[in-house]
């Protein structure tokens, strides 16, 4: 089993991304399964996302601590079903620590790493903060706490301030470009005519 993380900001094409990883193993036979975070299959996911909507420190801890169950809960579940599966894709993971405060993202990061199990394939899908912006309005959902440019900008340099053990995909441009990036990985995994 090959275990992928599919990780960045809000508005990066983590979820696109992620499907077109999904589709490409798919194609070649293998059974997959995609857990995307907060998951809203399971409570802490609702509720991660639920808090996520709401303004203050108060509700940002609050959606931290349900979206950490929530990834523990699909670790578990992983760890329990996980040989039914050729691969799993988990649509963010550790990168979470990225919308921490800058004096503890690092830090908290580390410890991340250390503590919980870390994937095979590690995908950073970055993009200009402008681009993603464009591309959460057109969602056309409720904006979440860290959905503004600012926050987008300060949350990006976070994460590249993590990123160096993983790969990076540059979905600033057409989709066509980020397929390309990701066939090219999956190439150097081994997965055949991606």
């Amino acid at each position: 089993m090959t275990w992928y993380a599919v990780d960045g900001m809000d508005g990066s094409g983590k979820t696109t991304s992620s499907d077109f990883i999904k589709e490409q193993l798919t194609a070649e036979g293998r059974n997959v399964l995609e857990i995307t975070h907060p998951n809203n299959e399971t409570s802490y996911g609702r509720k991660a996302s639920q808090y996520l909507c709401k303004e203050g420190k108060a509700a940002v801890l609050v959606s931290t601590m349900f979206y950490i169950m929530d990834v523990l809960h699909s670790l578990r579940f992983k760890r329990k079903h996980g040989k039914e599966y050729d691969d799993v894709i988990f649509v963010r993971y550790s990168l979470a620590a990225a919308y921490l405060p800058e004096s503890l993202c690092r830090p908290a990061y580390k410890i991340i790493e250390f503590i919980l199990p870390v994937p095979d394939v590690k995908i950073y899908v970055d993009i200009e903060p402008s681009i993603a912006m464009e591309r959460i309005y057109e969602r056309g959902e409720e904006l979440e706490s860290f959905e503004s440019i600012e926050k987008l900008e300060k949350t990006r340099k976070r994460m590249r301030l993590i990123t160096d053990s993983w790969i990076t995909v540059d979905n600033s441009g057409p989709v066509e470009a980020t397929q390309e990036q990701t066939r090219k990985i999956l190439e150097k995994v081994g997965v055949k005519d991606a």
